[in-house]
């Protein structure tokens, strides 16, 4: 099996994917001949095969690299490695184009609406941790004139990060904080999304890292990624995925205490009280779940009106949704949805939607089976599309209400008081996204702090920002990425005591 493949992108570029594991700064041949099939989501056919690490040998030469690597990136002055995010920050910049072509050829993102988001955001976090590296300091204190203490902030040594398949350059960029802070680090990236961290690996190396710093390897979950988690060389795992694998991934990880940052799923409720600015509720409703197809861990999937609005909200929901989020093949500028990620994804969201129509809920709008426009499109009608669905009557004993569906599926409930409301939010074993619409700042603060959510938006939805910290509570996980707060996850504290003169 070669190590590179010409691809032929819809716009009709060209460009050389790699195929093979990026260990020491370079492409090299799996020990083994497994190999993972990439599939064009929009229209289900094979992009490329990629090859798949061993378990043992392949993972052992990643983690290897990235240990003897370690030493000499932790003491390379911090202003050097400033230097080198913002360097990999600026290649990123100049390749967006074709990143975000390959990104979406991959995922299925719409290439305007979203993958090359998803890519400008990759510049923008390399640009702010790049800020951050020569700026991160301990604590002193001086207890008696005889008595100094300070902390220290020192890398962990390898950290194994393994990737989702919603969004897999930016959430890689997420975890490159590992990588800002002294450590060394593996990706491995979701099983259904192996190329564009791959061609991403060359810019690591244009860069000019050195090598072992980066290492990124293909394998499913069930191999690659258990063997990162059970380890001895890996110091740390930094995760994001299913609850299910998260708590597959704590497990495994305690064979030797490795710290975790997990990003699990989530159920997030989106509040709408009958003062609140309507048109810019419907929006952003839409917005908090409609984008990225519905495959967002933070999607705010229930939606919770009130009483006196009910009615008319769902009416104006659906008439949005319908005008605005345009299905269709991810190369076409007027797309706003395209297909989820694999069949297996497309066959899941289908199901969920027909448990709902069985158990009695309302669609009123979508629904089971292929959108129509694609339902008659020769080239993707064999695509992983599901419809833009609104489930109106649902309630707490449905099963949509409950289980994370991680699609384009929002279910409204009708409530009458702020208890009920607040209620019926944290009636959920998840924990990660919440978002509150009302003119009343009072009730929006009580709601912020009553809320069982790592995290909560007023007036808005999914409206992340990198300055301030992502992450759950509950089954929604524990650490935080982004932000000032994203830092501490990826070092040790270390308390220094001096004494200047006293005696026993």
């Amino acid at each position: 099996m070669s190590l590179f493949k010409e691809i032929q992108l819809p716009s009709g570029k060209s460009y050389k994917q790699p195929l093979g594991l990026f260990i020491d700064n370079e492409f090299i041949k799996a020990s083994g001949n497994e190999s993972i099939d990439s599939y064009n989501p929009a229209t289900g056919e094979v992009i490329a095969s990629v090859m798949a690490a061993d378990a043992g040998a392949d993972v052992d030469k990643a983690v290897a690299a990235a240990r003897k690597a370690f030493p000499g990136w932790r003491d390379t002055p911090a202003t050097e490695k400033r230097d080198l995010l913002l360097k990999l920050a600026a290649l990123v910049e100049e390749n967006v184009e074709i990143l975000a072509e390959v990104e979406s050829l991959d995922t299925g993102k719409p290439v305007a609406q979203n993958a090359k988001y998803d890519i400008l955001e990759l510049v923008e976090v390399l640009k702010y941790y790049a800020g951050w590296v020569d700026k991160s300091t301990g604590q002193s204190f001086v207890p008696n004139a005889k008595k100094l203490t300070y902390t220290l902030h020192q890398p962990l040594g390898v950290v194994g990060c393994i990737i989702p398949f919603n969004y897999p350059l930016a959430m890689m960029s997420w975890k490159w904080t590992a990588i800002a802070t002294g450590n060394t680090a593996v990706f491995k990236s979701a099983e259904q999304t192996p190329l564009s961290i791959l061609y991403f690996a060359n810019l690591v190396k244009e860069a000019g890292f050195p090598p072992g710093v980066f290492n990124a390897i293909s394998g499913t979950g069930a191999l690659v990624g258990n063997a990162l988690a059970s380890h001895l060389g890996v110091d740390k795992i930094a995760f994001t995925g299913s609850t299910a694998v998260g708590q597959v991934v704590q497990k495994t990880a305690a064979v030797n205490l490795k710290p975790l940052t997990l990003e699990c799923g989530g159920k997030s409720p989106i509040v709408i009280f009958d003062d609140a600015e309507f048109d810019q509720a419907v929006k952003w409703t839409a917005w908090g779940i409609f984008n990225n197809m519905g495959q967002i861990c933070s999607g705010t999937s229930r939606c919770l009106v009130q009483d006196s609005i009910y009615d008319k909200f769902l009416t104006a929901l659906q008439q949005h949704v319908r005008e605005t989020y345009v299905v269709g093949s991810p190369d076409d500028s007027r797309v706003l949805v395209g297909p989820q990620v694999s069949k297996k994804q497309q066959e899941r969201v289908q199901s969920y939607i027909k448990s709902a129509v069985d158990e009695g809920c309302r669609v009123v709008l979508g629904g089971e089976g292929l959108p129509d426009v694609i339902a008659s499109s020769s080239t993707h009608k064999n695509g992983y599309y599901v419809k833009p669905t609104i489930l109106g009557d649902v309630t707490p004993q449905h099963r949509v209400f409950n289980e994370e569906v991680f699609g384009p599926v929002i279910t409204v409930t009708k409530f009458s008081t702020y208890a009920e409301a607040l209620k019926l939010a944290n009636q959920t074993e998840y924990g990660l996204g919440s978002s509150v619409f009302t003119q009343n700042i009072v009730r929006a603060h009580k709601f912020a702090a009553e809320i069982e959510a790592g995290m909560c938006w007023i007036n808005s939805s999914n409206d992340v920002d990198i300055n301030s910290p992502f992450g759950g509570v509950k089954m929604s996980g524990y650490g935080r990425e982004l932000g000032e707060y994203g830092l501490a996850n990826f070092t040790n504290v270390k308390s220094v005591q001096l004494n200047l003169g006293n005696k026993l």
